[in-house]
């Protein structure tokens, strides 16, 4: 099963990426008046939203799937930079939790590709 689910995300990694980034483009950009109460913290709201977004990328590794990395971090500080102009509040503790979100991606990928050999990931 788990294989299974690694294989479909190595196929589409492309477009499940793509979906991830503009449901949180759009969240973190629509102006709202107030924000919806959320079990957790609006930091692990953005842990969890970043390292949802890297892990396909992460898990498939296309060739400049470090750059794509960085380009994830990057925009997510220019969200929170427009942020203030929409009626929204950009903070850099939400940078740096989807950094690290970013990051863990990264390392729970490591941890896949170590446990799984790379000819049942294909």
């Amino acid at each position: 099963m788990l294989i299974a689910l690694i294989n479909f995300i190595n196929r589409f990694w492309l477009a499940i990426t793509a979906v991830i980034l503009v449901l949180i483009t759009a969240g973190s950009l629509f102006p709202v008046d107030y924000l919806p109460p959320a079990p957790g913290s609006d930091k692990t709201h953005h842990f969890i939203g970043y390292c949802a977004l890297m892990l396909p990328t992460a898990l498939r590794r296309p060739k400049y799937w470090l750059v794509i990395a960085l380009g994830i971090i990057a925009w997510s500080g220019l969200i929170e930079l427009i942020q203030p102009h929409i009626n929204r509040y950009g903070e850099w503790l939400d940078l740096a939790a989807n950094s690290i979100g970013v990051l863990i991606a990264i390392v729970i990928s490591y941890g896949i590709h170590w446990l799984l050999p790379s000819n049942k990931m294909q």
